[in-house]
């Protein structure tokens, strides 16, 4: 599967894992670290978090089944974790869960969560969520290249 961002215009490729393949699967043999690395993606086994949603809350997932997408990235440049943040290094491991859900006003919600581990580094993972709206067309698409600002 590929990933298009206006951020950067970036690009990603998920390489999804062969049935009965386990999440320890290898990248390529000497590949090349990039800023996008390696990812291997499977959809999470378990369902959970399904059907209609509690009194107070407001959201069911959707997706396949209400699974989150599950992306293991390997194979990073050194780099950092935000702009005058820590450094990470071309050992970490980037995990991410991609969820897709619903509330009951029917606005959609995309939500990423980034666990980053690295032991040369960090003393415990760095967790963080990103939250994006879907827009009823594509008027806020306007791709730009990076730049240092």
């Amino acid at each position: 599967m590929k990933i298009e961002a206006d951020s950067g215009m970036q690009t990603r490729l998920l390489h999804f894992l062969a049935a009965g393949a386990s999440q320890a699967s290898k990248p390529p043999t000497n590949p090349k670290p990039s800023w996008q690395g390696y990812s291997v993606a499977q959809w999470e086994q378990s369902v959970r978090g399904t059907g209609t949603p509690l009194p107070g809350l407001g959201a069911t997932r959707q997706g396949t089944g209400g699974r989150s997408l599950e992306v293991v990235t390997t194979q990073l440049r050194p780099g950092y974790l935000r702009k005058n943040g820590a450094p990470y290094s071309a050992n970490a491991v980037v995990s991410e869960y991609f969820d897709l859900s619903q509330e009951r006003n029917g606005d959609t919600w995309f939500v990423v969560t980034t666990i980053v581990e690295d032991p040369q580094y960090l003393t415990e993972p760095f967790v963080t969520s990103t939250n994006f709206k879907k827009q009823t067309d594509s008027a806020g698409w306007d791709p730009q290249p990076c730049t240092a600002r």
